[in-house]
């Protein structure tokens, strides 16, 4: 089973593509716990809640995972919870650095048009850059296998295709 992870900031299409991918594909797709977190508890976040939604993802991975998929798509994980944390406190708790980390991450450019929905927080340019250099510095801070996805709608679905592809030819990466 190969995992891929959609990462990145607000409002640059992860659940989109989850979404266009699952149609296409029939991968399934485990939802951005956080967005049913605070659609349930409000979006007045603490750190506690951040831990909560890392562990609410998880067990949502575990119970996809056991059907066991050729592709499992996660619409982000605990290294985005952390750059949540980095974001909204200024600090990152190990755990979120603990969790198992997907196969490949597919990191979303911020380039596309920001969309107010309820529950997103960093809407003016300013802010989105800075969340978007976090997103991208905890790929790297974990040394995890990344890629980057850009452009139009139609150039991000078949840049994740292709980069899907190569790792399924190449086997679950290391």
């Amino acid at each position: 089973m190969l995992t891929v992870c959609f990462h990145g900031a607000e409002s640059t299409g992860k659940s989109v593509m989850a979404e266009r991918l699952h149609r296409r594909h029939g991968w399934p797709v485990v939802p951005e716990f956080g967005r049913q977190y605070c659609e349930t508890h409000g979006t007045d976040l603490a750190m506690a809640d951040l831990l909560a939604i890392a562990e609410g993802h998880m067990a949502a991975v575990a119970a996809a995972a056991a059907a066991a998929p050729a592709v499992l798509l996660l619409d982000t994980d605990p290294l985005m919870t952390a750059a949540w944390a980095q974001m909204l406190f200024g600090a990152i708790p190990s755990s979120l650095l603990a969790y198992p980390k997907a196969d490949l991450y597919l990191l979303f450019e911020a380039d596309v048009p920001w969309i107010a929905d309820g529950t997103r927080f960093f809407g003016d340019r300013h802010a989105r850059l800075r969340f978007a250099a976090l997103a991208e510095a905890m790929l790297e801070r974990t040394g995890v296998v990344w890629e980057r996805v850009s452009g139009t709608w139609d150039d991000r679905e078949t840049m994740a295709e292709k980069f899907i592809a190569r790792a399924l030819q190449r086997g679950t990466l290391p």
